[in-house]
Order: C-alpha cells, then sequence, then structure tokens
C-alpha cells in the first residue's frame, strides 16, 4: 500500500468514497478542491492509500485558527472503501494526516463524527483519540 497526495486524476475514485459517507459530490467541484487545496499546503492537505492503481481510502486534514484555542489540526473527513477496512488503512492515513500536522508545529489533531457511526467512534478511540465533548450541529441555509 502507498499512501500519496491526493491528485486531481483521483476525483473520480474519491467521489465513490465520498458517497460511501453519505455525501454526494460530483467530479468537477472534487477536482477544483483538490486543486484549491494543492495551492495552500501549509494550511490544508489530502491523502490517498493506494493498493496498486486503486485508491482505497482519503484523509483531509487542515488547520483551524480560532480566536478562543491554539491552533490545532482539524480531520475533516476520513473514508476506507467497503471491503477493505480492518487492514490498517484508516490508521496508516490518520498517520500520515498526523505527521503533516506535527510537521506544522502543531500539538492537537482534532476529528469529528456523527454520532451513528459507532465504528468510527471504537476506531478513532483505539488509535488513542480521546472522547473530549459531544456537541450538536446547527446551520443555517440561505434562502434561494
Amino acid at each position: 500500500m502507498e499512501i500519496r497526495g491526493m491528485v486531481e486524476e483521483d476525483a473520480e475514485a474519491v467521489v465513490e468514497l465520498t458517497s460511501q459517507l453519505g455525501y454526494r459530490r460530483n467530479g468537477e467541484r472534487i477536482r477544483e478542491w483538490i486543486g484549491e487545496t494543492a495551492a495552500r499546503p501549509e494550511e490544508r492537505a489530502a491523502f490517498v492509500a493506494c493498493l496498486g492503481d486503486a485508491v482505497a481510502g482519503w484523509i483531509e486534514i487542515s488547520v483551524e485558527r480560532r480566536l478562543q484555542s491554539e491552533p490545532f489540526a482539524m480531520i475533516g473527513g476520513l473514508v476506507v472503501r467497503d471491503g477493505e477496512r480492518g487492514r490498517g488503512i484508516g490508521r496508516q492515513l490518520c498517520q500520515r494526516a498526523e505527521d503533516w500536522a506535527w510537521e506544522r508545529g502543531l500539538r492537537t489533531v482534532r476529528v469529528t463524527s456523527r454520532s451513528t457511526r459507532e465504528d468510527a467512534h471504537r476506531f478513532y478511540l483505539r488509535d488513542s483519540y480521546e472522547l473530549v465533548k459531544t456537541s450538536l450541529v446547527f446551520e443555517k441555509r440561505r434562502p434561494d
């Protein structure tokens, strides 16, 4: 397995994996996001895990700067292809994202996980992440 930076050619595989998380993004939007991310390497990154030529998973991470806390890294998404889970792919993706954060002098990596993703919660706890708080998420959409 190889962990490498995500490139625009990975877009269709990323679309498929993103749908396994329950989100819909089209290939063009994913390609744009990858390009924007590549242009800001000190602020965000995305990595893929490849088994041969196939993308088996991805992770994205960014630097978050808030008034009320020291800067930290946030894992914005992590997915491993159905049928490939339990093989250490997610752990290796997390390790690459953590290394990226440590290289930037950050002291904390944070991740959020939907309350219904109990397998993901167990994964993070096994990987030495600590549950530090429970939150609700509110959003307001712009009227059309």
